[in-house]
């Protein structure tokens, strides 16, 4: 099989393995630069009062993120590299905007607990979906299309507002995202040929890799904290 074959490689294997470590490390970087901006709005009342005094300003955060996810998956081929790693931050930035919401409304020991789980699960399934040498196409399949019906059931539940079903779609999240770490992690290795390292279409697929696991890291984050968080 040819995914036996790539993972049977020494060559390759190595490169992969410079490659993610890369992904690693960006993504790392995003998720310090939403920690940061999420402290930093959480103790400026202009920022806070900006975002939580109206919903025109949290939604409209939450549509440039959307609109940036959009533009560089849809676009990562024709834009350089700087271009690539520049959305990126400006999305993370973005994200740590609308994130002050949880320092407001969660104690700051429930969020530690739950990043701390949350960091401890990716650590394990990424390292699954790197060394596995199963191909884990048909499972991402299935969590993307689970992925649908849990963006479905949210939108209807913004409606029911009822609980019973808000606790097992964040259930399901927490299923379905970690499943995709796995199968994320997998599909990025492979994004990775011999002699891409060091070059411009490494680093926007470092970077494009990078935004993956960091969106699969949030959203596993967000369901663990609404699980197990306490609110003030």
């Amino acid at each position: 099989m040819p995914f036996l074959e790539k993972q049977q490689n020494p060559a390759l294997a190595e490169e992969q393995a410079q490659f993610m470590t890369k992904v690693y490390l960006w993504m790392t970087f995003g998720l310090a630069t939403t920690a940061y901006t999420s402290y930093m709005a959480i103790h400026s009342e202009a920022l806070l009062g900006l975002i939580l005094g109206s919903k025109m300003g949290f939604y409209g955060l939450l549509f440039a993120e959307l609109g940036l996810v959009v533009v560089i998956s849809a676009f990562l081929r024709k834009m350089s590299a700087f271009m690539a790693t520049s959305l990126f931050f400006v999305y993370a930035l973005l994200n740590g905007l609308t994130f002050s919401v949880i320092f407001w409304a969660y104690t700051s020991q429930s969020i530690v607990n739950a990043f701390g789980i949350t960091a401890g699960m990716f650590a394990g399934l990424s390292a699954f979906g790197f060394i596995t040498k199963r191909d884990l196409s048909a499972m991402g399949a299935f969590m993307i299309s689970a992925l649908f019906g849990l963006i479905l059931g949210m939108v209807v539940n913004l409606f029911l507002h009822n609980g019973l079903l808000d606790l097992v779609l964040s259930l399901s999240a927490v299923v379905i995202f970690s499943g995709l770490i796995a199968y994320d992690t997998q599909k990025i290795k492979s994004l990775n040929a011999p002699g891409l390292i060091g070059t411009e279409d490494g680093q926007k697929y470092a970077i494009f890799g990078a935004l993956t696991l960091y969106l699969d890291f949030i959203n596993l984050f967000l369901n663990l904290l609404r699980l197990t968080g306490r609110r003030r």
